[in-house]
């Protein structure tokens, strides 16, 4: 299996390390020719605005968003569940995938310095330590996404079909649960 995680900007290279750690064949994904050689991708924490503005210059936006639509499996964390959400308090869904039912406000849970850690629950899963850092909070899901854990009320990692997204950043707590629970969605559909 090889799955690839964006490398333009962010912490991707955590998420190579734990996926190497698994044994899973991982590449750091940077061009469109590079989006044919794998299964399924990982969007990493970063900077969202600036993940945009390199995917969409580098020719990767568009060509990503309708693989999503065809049934390619995505995992946007943090600044990669950004890109997915299909609403945005201040950006418009050209600027992203905009390809998962849900509305997220961006930096919800405060800034840097307001990063914190909570045990959660996730379906199919059990307790996981998470890492929030300048996290963005899911305000609205659609029908068709299915909430696998929460914090405060709030969903944190959510399903839609092909699409996983996470507040929070498991490539940081040692913990390879989620990204096992990606790589069965990847194999299994």
């Amino acid at each position: 299996m090889r799955i690839g995680v964006l490398g333009l900007q962010g912490d991707f290279r955590e998420h190579l390390a734990v996926l190497r750690s698994l044994g899973v064949d991982a590449r750091d994904v940077r061009t469109r020719a590079q989006l044919d050689e794998i299964e399924g991708l990982i969007i990493p924490g970063g900077e969202s605005t600036t993940m945009a503005y390199l995917l969409e210059k580098m020719g990767m936006l568009s060509v990503l968003r309708e693989r999503g639509e065809q049934g390619f499996p995505i995992y946007g964390t943090c600044a990669g569940m950004i890109l997915l959400a299909r609403e945005l308090n201040d950006a418009y869904p050209e600027h992203r995938l905009a390809l998962m039912d849900i509305a997220v406000k961006r930096n919800a849970y405060g800034r840097q310095l307001d990063s914190f850690e909570a045990d959660i629950h996730i379906k199919d899963i059990g307790k996981f330590h998470a890492i929030f850092i300048r996290a963005p909070k899911i305000v609205r899901v659609g029908p068709g996404v299915e909430i696998l854990a929460e914090h405060d009320g709030a969903p944190v990692l959510v399903r839609q079909k092909n699409l996983l997204a996470s507040s929070f950043h498991p490539e940081l707590t040692g913990d390879s649960r989620v990204h096992e629970y990606f790589l069965k969605m990847v194999t299994k559909g």
